[in-house]
């Protein structure tokens, strides 16, 4: 479990699912502006950043080649590790291939697992979200294929603007793959990453669980002690979540236009 301590004053902040590129570029740009937005209120005040998957509709890096656009996130990004604040990613299902890119470019540490952190003393399990659980069935079975070694070989051999675009295609129209299948509240007995995080508490504790993948802004007690936290999305809600060292709590970013 890796441990951070945060310095008076800073807090921790954590967003996930925006899906920048989605349907296109262009209709994505203005929520690309407010996430931006978002990011320049925190940095003040920010001692650690976490994104947890899904920040592009899709996402593919050739040896050479990474995707078209998103030069202010990824900007913003670099100026923010930069200037010394660490930030934390990890791959959602739309961004499975990601392969170097952030820690080479960004210096941004990328899991495709969930992680264990222990922050100010208070314990968290963190991650995208994606084929945990006893359903999300037809996800992890798309997983499967890619995460194949061999499918991946073999779309790295498409010409990017032929893989890009085809990519793009599937993202957007299949709703296995872009999670409006299930971008619906379930009930705390049926939410299949409540469901994890109980199943995880029975040998370990946690003070909170936190994921994405869902686009649901949800919060919802475990126990007397710990907490499962939805983070929402920044297509719909726009949501976020702030530890300050002591209290977790799920906040919405409002902008002057809103």
């Amino acid at each position: 479990m890796k441990e951070l301590k945060l310095e008076a004053g800073k807090k921790v902040y954590f967003a996930s699912d925006n899906h920048l590129g989605a349907p296109t570029l262009k209709d994505s740009l203005p929520r690309e502006k407010v996430f931006v937005s978002w990011l320049n209120t925190i940095k003040e005040d920010a001692g650690v950043i976490f994104l947890l998957g899904d920040l592009f509709d899709f996402w593919m890096e050739y040896k050479t080649v990474i995707p078209k656009g998103f030069s202010r996130t990824l900007g913003k990004l670099a100026e923010l590790t930069d200037s010394g604040i660490p930030i934390y990613y990890f791959v959602g299902n739309h961004d499975l291939w990601m392969d170097g890119y952030f820690e080479e470019e960004l210096n941004i540490p990328v899991f495709h697992k969930p992680q264990q952190f222990k922050i100010n003393g208070t314990s968290f399990f963190i991650g995208h979200g994606d084929g945990l659980g006893p359903e999300d069935k037809g996800f992890k079975r798309m997983k499967k294929v890619f995460t194949n070694p061999l499918a991946q070989w073999l779309f790295r051999w498409l010409h990017p603007d032929l893989g890009v675009r085809l990519a793009q295609h599937l993202s957007v129209n299949n709703k296995i793959i872009s999670g409006e299948a299930d971008a619906k509240f379930l009930g705390e007995d049926k939410e299949w990453l409540v469901l994890y995080a109980k199943r995880k508490l029975e040998t370990t504790h946690y003070d909170h669980f936190i994921f994405g993948h869902r686009h649901l802004p949800l919060e919802i007690q475990l126990n007397e002690k710990s907490r499962y936290t939805n983070l929402g999305d920044w297509i719909t809600y726009f949501t976020y979540a702030i530890f300050d060292g002591h209290a977790l709590s799920l906040e919405k970013f409002e902008t002057k236009s809103s």
